[in-house]
């Protein structure tokens, strides 16, 4: 029972552990501006900026680029549409989120954010993640949804080395996500309601995945090539429309978790993964 607990602790921890990433951000015990106006007075060491449910003046919202030692942002519900004049002033953002913005575009000159390490883009206009999100070297984490839109994804993904973390949710994406599988390091990827009927079989890609959530979406089928990403300890494919799933999954020595509520699985499918996975909880 206390394995069960730990896992599901641990579990839980790695999907939402992405909400305190802010915290992460920036020198210890250096202030959280809230008031713009009042940041832009200063202008220097303003390291940390949450603006959410403020709304922002244009003219003051101008000045934002002026606080040029800024390392970690957050905007959520501002009534915004664009980026202020030289955004790409901020060369030492490592944090960007925004919430309940309309914009339409990712950060202008993406080239200039060279020290970004998380970036979340949530109920947005963008329909399409720009191929120059490659010039994002230090990029670890990339959090986008909320659109129920169409969101293509670029090429350039395979080259981001450094990316370990990809959540998309709320979108509309290519049924077969190949993209997503080429992303070298890649070690935690979720997917929640994306439109995703296939999974590629080049699971050889990707060497280094330990979590895979794959959840709301009309995914029949899992690839029986799945073994091949060694690491893999976490797997939850919930509500999907899964009949089965490969035995070559029981060849996942480091699974410990196994979610496949909310799928017609037939019952006997579901013990005989039980007893092919001895030391995996598998939930239905």
């Amino acid at each position: 029972m206390k394995k069960i607990v730990l896992t599901y602790f641990i579990f839980f921890t790695l999907v939402s552990g992405a909400q305190n990433e802010f915290d992460k951000y920036g020198p210890m015990g250096c202030i959280v501006w809230k008031d713009l106006k009042e940041a832009i007075k200063s202008k220097s060491k303003i390291y940390k900026m949450d603006l959410s449910y403020q709304k922002l003046e244009p003219k003051v919202y101008a000045k934002l680029s002026t606080c040029t030692d800024l390392m970690a942002l957050k905007l959520r519900g501002n009534s915004i549409t664009t980026y202020p004049e030289g955004f790409n002033n901020l060369i030492y953002l490592a944090y960007f989120s925004s919430y309940a913005n309309e914009l339409s575009t990712f950060p202008p000159k993406l080239g200039s954010f060279a020290s970004l390490d998380y970036l979340e883009l949530q109920n947005t206009k963008i329909d399409s993640i720009p191929s120059e999100i490659v010039y994002l070297k230090k990029l670890k984490t990339l959090k986008f949804g909320n659109t129920d839109d169409t969101l293509g994804l670029p090429k350039t993904l395979r080259y981001m080395k450094n990316l370990k973390e990809v959540f998309l949710e709320n979108v509309i994406m290519d049924s077969l996500p190949k993209q997503l599988f080429k992303i070298p390091n890649l070690n935690f990827l979720y997917l929640s309601n994306t439109n995703t009927h296939y999974l590629p079989g080049s699971f050889e890609k990707l060497p280094n995945l330990e979590v895979l959530i794959i959840e709301n979406n009309p995914l029949s089928k899992i690839p029986m090539q799945i073994y091949q990403s060694q690491k893999l300890r976490f797997i939850s494919l919930r509500n999907n429309k899964l009949t089965s799933i490969p035995e070559t999954i029981t060849e996942l020595n480091e699974l410990s978790l196994l979610d496949l509520r909310g799928n017609p699985i037939p019952q006997e499918e579901i013990e005989k993964l039980r007893a092919l996975l001895p030391g995996c909880e598998v939930r239905f």
